[in-house]
């Protein structure tokens, strides 16, 4: 008997040890994803879903639930389900006719999580037009003392990286997913009005640590949240929102909630009697409003299904009941609670008797796990020193160094958050229908020639600095906003295994802080040092590596489930390289010759159906 494979545990292991895979055919490794269902006479499968249904609180959907396993068990047997009546096939069709067509309670909850990026957004970025006014309150020289400036800008960030992050998983299991969003909008919302009234740069520095507290859990959270809650087929593009939600924040750090022109307002406005630095007080603390939003909404979405499932049998009507609020049909939102149910059965055997630690661990001991943590890493890391951030935390800076005026250079900085949160569109229609992988193997590149631009133009006489600059911001941004802005977080989010999720997705977000703490508190220092056409090249240099590292380790994602992600990672790192570089003449002969050649597929998740097969005897 042939034996079966589990990728979950798999070492590393030569694919030609396979029996299945002696004579593989040339420049071909066909995987196929294990299923739990699959094998499954029907009436057996039928069988078992009911007894689950009854034995679970679900008896009432029994029946919803067992035809719901059948479509679950190979979706593109739909239309050979006796089991399912006209109505009951329409349902499930409407999924790839109508992706958009999902439920209020759904798009309620996206929305949710976008404000909660807007929150992000602000938080992240709020500073950058009040460190034109708060250093001279506060007693500091950025020309002179450009570490405290730095270290100052950045202490969320090294909040997140050392605690905030690591936080995540303990709020998640004891509050849920929901509860951890509440919190850290207030915590949020409350240190955002600390930072407006402190009166030395001691006492912002740690008004803006503890901010960090509530960043970090918060930007691991939502993007699970959502992606925990999503149907499959659109997950990208809805977990996706967080990253434009949090360039709308971006562009909000110099806007009134309503107009957007928040800095710009308060450039104005003037010192009272007993109040100094007004403006940049208010700027700082407008960063709170949409944390209330947040803390308003909440309440009314569901709970994350996979989290109720998660703390136990009592849970499961809760599960099916946030499912039907978030399907747009109740046979949708049965068929997902029982397939969740076999995958995490599945993998809650993996961590019996497992300690928190010794699963972290498994994040590099796992081929699996070590795969999926080296990629996200690597997105992660390409967030930050592709050098977007010196853009949204210092573009004031930058322009006045380029010869714009105070206001000018804020009317500048708002432009490139504009324009940040209008080209995150694009990546709203196309993360899915591309890919997480093509948006960043188009976007590197393009991002060090922009760039180039920039510091090439800080190497033009000064008067003639401005338009080199900015144009090469903006255009910089442009590709940033549709490529390594949304993909990392949507990439991150769903690479890890439940049973590793939580700790994967924190460190995740560990490293990206860790590295947006490093990038914000050096580029000042880095500044000075290499002046600015020197730091722009050598992030630029940064964007030329991350395509290398992208196109070697990051494996595509769009449009697999959460559970079939399994299968993509348990190839083998060396595999994936020989493919992408047998990719090479391919793509040159497709797209710059115009030869229609059949091209290599290095994954093969079904095949093909065949009229009676896997049915009951």
């Amino acid at each position: 008997m042939e034996k079966k494979i589990d990728h979950k545990l798999e070492p590393e292991i030569s694919h030609d040890s396979l029996p299945e895979q002696r004579a593989p055919p040339p420049k071909t490794l066909t995987q196929k994803l294990e299923n739990p269902l699959k094998g499954i006479p029907h009436d057996k499968l039928y069988e078992d879903a009911t007894a689950f249904a009854h034995e679970y609180g679900l008896g009432d959907d029994a029946e919803k639930i067992a035809k719901g396993a059948l479509v679950a068990q190979d979706p593109k047997r739909l239309e050979m389900l006796s089991q399912l009546t006209d109505d009951d096939k329409e349902a499930f069709r409407r999924e790839s006719t109508h992706k958009l067509h999902q439920t209020r309670e759904l798009w309620l909850l996206v929305a949710c999580c976008s404000v909660g990026a807007v929150v992000q957004g602000m938080d992240e970025t709020v500073i950058n037009g009040a460190q034109l006014f708060y250093p001279q309150d506060l007693n500091i020289n950025p020309d002179v003392d450009v570490w405290l400036f730095g270290l100052v800008n950045s202490a969320p960030y090294l909040a997140c990286a050392v605690l905030g992050c690591w936080l995540t998983s303990p709020l998640n299991r004891f509050f849920g997913r929901r509860g951890t969003i509440m919190i850290t909008a207030f915590l949020s919302f409350a240190t955002c009005i600390w930072s407006a009234v402190t009166n030395s740069w001691q006492h912002l520095f740690v008004s803006r640590l503890v901010l960090g507290l509530g960043i970090g859990p918060k930007s691991a959270t939502v993007p699970v949240f959502a992606a925990e809650t999503t149907p499959a087929n659109i997950r990208g593009a809805l977990v996706m929102m967080w990253q434009f939600w949090t360039a709308f924040g971006i562009m909000s750090k110099i806007s009134i909630i309503v107009g957007f022109v928040a800095d710009l307002i308060f450039y104005h406005v003037k010192d009272t009697a007993n109040i100094d630095g007004l403006n940049w007080r208010l700027m700082l603390g407008s960063a709170g409003i949409p944390a209330l939003v947040v803390m308003g909404v909440i309440p009314f979405i569901p709970e994350s299904p996979r989290y109720l499932m998660g703390k136990g049998k009592k849970n499961y009507p809760k599960a099916l009941r946030a499912l039907k609020r978030l399907r747009p049909s109740d046979l949708q939102a049965a068929r997902d609670i029982y397939y969740i149910h076999i995958c995490m059965t599945e993998e809650m055997k993996m961590i019996q008797g497992k300690s928190a630690w010794f699963r972290f661990l498994e994040l590099f001991t796992i081929p699996r796990n070590r795969r999926a943590t080296a990629a996200s890493a690597i997105v992660m890391f390409g967030q930050q020193f592709c050098g977007i951030n010196v853009c949204a935390y210092y573009s004031s800076n930058i322009f006045v160094r380029a010869g714009f005026s105070e206001l000018n250079a804020l009317l500048a900085s708002w432009g490139f958050g504009m324009i940040n949160f209008l080209f995150a569109i694009p990546g709203f229609f196309t993360i899915d229908r591309y890919g997480r992988r093509a948006l960043l193997l188009i976007g590197y590149p393009t991002m060090c020639a922009m760039l180039l631009v920039v510091a090439l133009g800080f190497l033009a006489p000064f008067d003639k600095q401005i338009i080199p600059v900015a144009i090469g911001v903006y255009l910089f941004t442009v590709q940033y906003s549709y490529t390594s802005g949304p993909v990392p977080f949507t990439y991150s989010a769903e690479v890890f295994p439940l049973s590793h999720r939580n700790l994967g997705m924190s460190l995740a977000t560990a490293i990206l802080w860790l590295f947006n703490f490093i990038l914000s508190i050096t580029f000042p220092a880095l500044q000075e040092a290499f002046t600015s056409s020197g730091a722009f090249g050598w992030y630029a240099a940064w964007c030329a590596a991350l395509f290398c590292l992208a196109f070697l380790f990051v494996p595509e994602t769009k449009s697999l489930t959460l559970e079939e992600l399994d299968q993509v990672f348990s190839t083998p790192t060396r595999v994936h390289i020989a493919y992408q570089f047998r990719q090479i003449p391919w793509f040159i002969n497709r797209y710059l010759f115009g030869r229609k050649l059949p091209k290599e597929e290095l994954y093969v998740f079904d095949e093909e159906v065949k009229p009676g097969e896997g049915s009951s005897a």
